[in-house]
């Protein structure tokens, strides 16, 4: 009978914590859960959101609701009708240049550079043919001073792209010169 009233009194006192809304630890377990299981699954939607968006998955979406205005896309339809092919681009290839670098010890380094010219217009090509001299200067002076550390790693060819786009771009001033491409480069 002893063991009677024990069950009975562990039944009533359990029954008691889970209706009170008691878990042993206090009330702050209780809406630590709860919180855990709202925030969860919210940051997991907006994570989800994002990468969705950054990936470009979402443009087909976006499209749909975002209607352009009639000014907004003149300028739009000047670059690429429909009926109309896109400008091609315009390359001009340089002649090589092979220079010495300048080296702090009596072993000498050399670049052979071979590089292509991207230009906006079919118009500018005469334009640069006549300024040809200046360019090749300017090329020569600024690579004469390089260092072979200047050359290295993808940082370093990326400098050397910027400085010669900037050197051209001063050279054949109202022309314009989109981008200066690598054909051949060799350290040596």
């Amino acid at each position: 009978m002893a063991e009677d009233l024990e069950e009975d009194f562990d039944e009533t006192e359990i029954s008691e914590d889970m209706d009170s809304g008691h878990s042993g630890g206090g009330s702050s377990g209780g809406s630590k859960k709860k919180l855990i299981f709202i925030l969860v699954p919210v940051l997991l939607l907006v994570g989800a959101a994002a990468g969705v968006y950054f990936l470009g998955l979402a443009d087909p979406l976006l499209k749909m609701f975002h209607k352009e205005k009639p000014a907004a896309t003149a300028p739009a339809a000047e670059e690429g009708k429909p009926g109309q092919p896109a400008p091609a681009a315009v390359f001009y290839d340089l002649p090589e240049i092979l220079v010495n670098l300048n080296s702090a010890g009596r072993k000498q380094n050399f670049l052979k550079i071979r590089v292509s010219l991207e230009l906006e217009s079919p118009l500018d090509v005469p334009k640069i043919e006549s300024v040809m001299p200046r360019i090749i200067d300017n090329f020569q002076v600024y690579l004469r001073e390089l260092r072979i550390e200047d050359l290295q790693g993808s940082a370093g060819l990326l400098r050397l792209r910027e400085e010669l786009l900037t050197r051209v771009n001063s050279s054949v001033k109202p022309a314009k010169v989109n981008d200066v491409l690598f054909k051949e480069m060799l350290v040596q």
